[in-house]
């Protein structure tokens, strides 16, 4: 008698709350990305990873870091800055509109090279630094090591090195940081910027790289894209989300638009539980970098 009346206890129990059970344990969320983070600002864990702690090339997500050094120097945003000619050679392909000799304000250069990943800009913010190129790239990664970024190493301020390396959760430490200027964030999520250079004297238009920005609905309060080739796409940033501070870190991704797909996914599965679909051609990337990425670090272990 007492086991019948336990079994109907039982079943009476989780007739009635069954959707606390789901929401307690939420199916896994489906990215494109090959690696990936998800945090509340004011949480102590991730609410999804995925590969989260695997160290990966980060392309221009670097320039979030590039920013943090420059406004946490104290330097004059203010100040009008020379572009000099490089001293040593970009890493990769580093293309850029502005004039060799020409000057910008600190600030308007820290704007254009988050919103739209211009790789001289920040190039020159690192050379007019106190210690120099040298001296920045040491504060970058000095700042790396205070916010417990334990996978993280910077070779460069521009992201066009892929020895610039991450973790996706190490990403979250870094956005959460960030997010405490709030240069950081306008300057991140400014749509489009006109920038007034003299000696000589011209002007160049910019745009935000992350479509979502230009949104009002996303609430997006920092952002940054980046690519390479061996990085894929990339989109880290916060928004308000459901009256909290969202982290998203999505690195890897194989198509332009995958990461504001994954992005939008995990909002989706994090108000109803749907755990979204990705296409067939983004699966086959995953487990290529996945083996690739395997490859890698077997090789580091046996060295």
């Amino acid at each position: 008698m007492f086991r019948f009346v336990l079994s109907v206890l039982i079943f009476f129990v989780y007739s009635v709350f069954p959707v606390q059970a789901e929401e307690n344990n939420p199916p896994r969320l489906q990215l494109a990305s090959v690696n990936a983070a998800v945090a509340y600002a004011d949480g102590d864990d991730l609410v999804f990873g995925k590969n989260a702690e695997r160290a990966v090339p980060i392309a221009s997500v670097t320039k979030l870091m590039t920013a943090l050094v420059v406004v946490e120097s104290g330097q004059s945003l203010n100040e009008w800055l020379d572009f000099k000619k490089r001293h040593i050679p970009a890493p990769a392909n580093a293309y850029t509109r502005i004039r060799i000799g020409s000057e910008l304000k600190r600030g308007d250069i820290l704007r254009i090279a988050l919103m739209s990943s211009e790789n001289f800009a920040a190039y020159t913010l690192a050379v007019h630094y106190p210690g120099g190129y040298g001296g920045f790239i040491d504060a970058m990664n000095r700042k790396a090591r205070e916010l417990g970024m334990k996978s993280t190493m910077f070779v460069d301020p521009t992201g066009l090195s892929v020895s610039n390396r991450a973790s996706a959760a190490d990403l979250v430490r870094l956005v959460i940081a960030a997010d405490k200027h709030p240069e950081i964030s306008k300057y991140s999520t400014t749509r489009y910027f006109t920038a007034r250079f003299r000696q000589p004297r011209y002007s160049l238009p910019f745009g935000n790289t992350n479509a979502l920005v230009h949104r009002d609905s996303w609430g997006v309060d920092i952002s940054k894209t980046g690519y390479l080739s061996e990085a894929g796409r990339c989109l880290v940033m916060m928004q308000e989300f459901e009256g909290r501070r969202l982290v998203t870190v999505l690195l890897d991704s194989l198509g332009t638009r995958s990461p504001m797909g994954d992005a939008g996914r995990i909002r989706r599965w994090l108000r109803t539980g749907n755990t979204g679909t990705v296409a067939a051609a983004a699966r086959d990337y995953a487990r290529q970098k996945n083996k690739a990425y395997s490859t890698s670090e077997s090789s580091v272990s046996a060295n």
